[in-house]
């Protein structure tokens, strides 16, 4: 499986979209870690979002769909 997620720093609110071949708890654990350049100024993070999929191109359009203005939209309205 694949997934996409989206983290919201506890710290100022900020979010962050990727997606992962691993469980997006798992993500969020080394997310909090340090191991990611943005991650580690904005951390702690809270998982606020998560979508499965079973083939990794799909999971990777959409999350570049939910980095686009339409996709931030989107989760604002969704999330």
């Amino acid at each position: 499986m694949f997934y996409v997620y989206v983290l919201k720093s506890v710290k100022n609110s900020k979010r962050y979209i990727g997606s992962t071949k691993l469980k997006p708890e798992e993500r969020l654990k080394r997310h909090n870690s340090g191991t990611n350049k943005f991650t580690k100024r904005n951390r702690p993070f809270t998982l606020i979002y998560k979508e499965e999929y079973t083939d990794n191109t799909e999971a990777r359009k959409r999350e570049i769909f939910l980095k686009s203005g339409a996709g931030r939209k989107y989760l604002d309205e969704t999330i």
